[in-house]
C-alpha cells in the first residue's frame, strides 16, 4: 500500500462537508476525532431536511403517499446495506441504533438460547467496553465463561495463543476487525476460519472498519457483523446488525411491541418474519434514510482510494511525530488504520487535549471506552488523533507544530 499514491481531490472532498469550514477559539478548525465519530456528509444532511420538510411520515403500516414514500426510502438503504456489505440476501439486514445495540442484540437474544453452563465466550484484549460487557451480562445469565485472547505490547493479537485457546466449549467468538483505541487491523479473516473449524459463531464489531475497509461478509463468512453509521459521515443512531438468515430465523426477538409481529392476541403472538423480528417500534426513520447518501459517498471515492490515502496521512504523521522530544506512541502494529494513539512525557492526556482544543485542534483523550486494554498498557490513557479522508497533511504540520510548542512550554 506504500507504494501507491493518491489521487483524491481532497479540497472538493472538504467541500462536501461545511462543518469543516469555521473556526474554534479563533483557529481553523483541525478535526482529528474521527475514530468517535466522523463528520456528515452534505448529502446526508440534505437528505434529513428533505424528509422532514416533505416525507416525514410512519413506515410499513400506512397506506397514503407519504408513508409509502418513507417506507420506499426506508427499504433502499436496506439494499444500499446489502451491497455496501455484500450479504447474500437483503433480509439479514437488521437496523439498530448503532454498534453497541447491535451486540447487545446478538449477547441478549443469541446468547441467551444457545449458551449454557460453562460453554466459553472469546473476546480480545483489545475491544472496545460494547465488546465486553454485554457478553459479562450474557455470561451472568448463562453460566458461560469469558477468555480473553492475548495481545502483545505493539497492540496485535497473538493468533497463537488464539488458537490454543479454541475448544470443544468455545462457542463464540466476538472481535473487533480495527481497534479504535490503537487503529490495529486485525487478521480477521484468519480469526473466523480458525473459529469455524471448531464450530464457533463469530461476531465482527467493524464499527471501525467500515470507513476505511471494504467489507465483504460472504468472504469473511462470519455468523454476525456489527457497524455504525457515525463512524461513516452518516447520521448518529443509525446501525446494522448483519446475521446470517439461519441464525436470525432461530433467535428469538430481542425486544417486543410494533413491527415485530404478525398477529397478538392476548393468549399469545405471532413473531414477523426477519429482518422485522428484530425491528420493534419507530426506528429513526430519516436518518435510517440519510445513511444510504454516506454509504454513497464512500463508494463513490472508492474503499481502496480512501485506504491509500489515509495511509499516506499515517505514514506522515508518524514520520513528523517521531521527531517531537517525549513523543511516546501507544499501538505500533505493523497493519493500522489511521489512528495514533499516544503520549508526551510530562504532559498529562487531559491536559494536552486542552491545550490543542485552544488551538482548534480537535483529538480524543482517555481510556477511548477500552479501560482493560489500557491496564494491560499500564497507563491511564491516551491521546488519540484519527484522520479521515477529508484530512490534509497541511493539518498535520499545524498539528506537529501546536504539540512542539506545548513540549517546549512544559519543559
Amino acid at each position: 500500500m506504500s507504494s501507491l499514491v493518491s489521487t483524491l481531490d481532497i479540497q472538493k472532498i472538504r467541500d462536501q462537508f461545511p462543518v469543516l469550514d469555521q473556526e474554534v477559539n479563533g483557529k481553523p478548525l483541525i478535526y482529528f476525532d474521527n475514530a468517535a465519530s466522523s463528520q456528515t456528509v452534505k448529502s446526508v444532511v440534505n437528505s434529513l431536511t428533505q424528509f422532514y420538510e416533505r416525507d416525514h411520515a410512519n413506515i410499513h403500516r400506512g397506506i397514503h403517499t407519504l408513508a409509502e414514500r418513507s417506507t420506499k426510502a426506508f427499504e433502499e438503504t436496506r439494499e444500499r446495506v446489502h451491497k455496501f456489505i455484500n450479504s447474500e440476501e437483503v433480509d439479514e439486514i437488521i437496523f439498530t441504533k448503532g454498534t453497541t445495540e447491535s451486540i447487545n442484540l446478538v449477547a441478549h437474544s443469541w446468547a441467551r438460547k444457545f449458551l449454557k453452563e460453562g460453554d466459553e465466550i472469546l473476546i480480545s484484549q483489545l475491544e472496545h467496553h460494547s465488546n465486553i460487557v454485554p457478553w459479562q451480562l450474557a455470561a451472568e445469565h448463562t453460566g458461560a465463561v469469558i477468555k480473553v485472547i492475548p495481545i502483545n505490547r505493539k497492540g496485535e493479537i497473538l493468533v497463537d495463543e488464539y488458537k490454543k485457546l479454541l475448544n470443544s466449549k468455545t462457542k463464540l467468538i466476538a472481535v473487533n476487525y480495527v481497534s479504535n483505541s490503537l487503529g490495529t487491523i486485525n487478521p480477521i479473516k484468519e480469526l473466523i476460519k480458525a473459529a469455524q473449524e471448531i464450530g464457533a459463531t463469530t461476531l465482527i464489531d467493524a464499527a471501525q472498519a467500515a470507513p476505511h475497509v471494504k467489507i465483504d461478509v460472504q468472504e469473511l463468512n462470519c455468523d454476525f457483523l456489527a457497524l455504525s453509521s457515525h463512524k461513516m459521515y452518516g447520521p448518529t443512531g443509525v446501525g446494522v446488525l448483519y446475521g446470517r438468515r439461519d441464525i436470525l430465523e432461530a433467535m428469538p426477538p430481542y425486544q417486543g411491541g410494533g413491527e415485530m409481529i404478525k398477529d397478538v392476541t392476548f393468549s399469545g403472538t405471532t413473531y414477523n418474519d426477519i429482518p422485522y423480528k428484530f425491528e420493534a417500534g419507530t426506528p429513526s426513520i430519516g436518518d435510517v434514510i440519510a445513511f444510504k447518501y454516506a454509504m454513497d459517498f464512500i463508494d463513490d471515492i472508492g474503499h481502496e482510494n480512501i485506504q491509500v490515502y489515509e495511509h499516506e496521512l499515517l505514514v506522515y504523521a508518524n514520520s513528523k511525530l517521531k521527531d517531537i522530544e517525549g513523543f511516546i506512541p501507544v499501538g505500533t502494529a505493523t497493519e493500522k488504520a489511521s489512528v495514533i494513539s499516544f503520549l508526551l512525557k510530562n504532559v498529562h492526556p487531559y491536559d494536552l487535549g486542552q491545550l490543542l482544543d485552544v488551538r482548534g485542534i480537535a483529538v480524543r483523550t482517555g481510556h477511548h471506552c477500552t479501560q482493560p486494554l489500557m491496564d494491560f498498557l499500564e497507563i491511564d490513557g491516551t491521546v488519540r488523533a484519527s484522520f479521515a479522508v477529508y484530512n490534509t497533511k497541511e493539518e498535520i504540520d499545524v498539528f506537529c507544530d501546536a504539540l512542539e510548542s506545548i513540549v517546549k512550554k512544559f519543559s
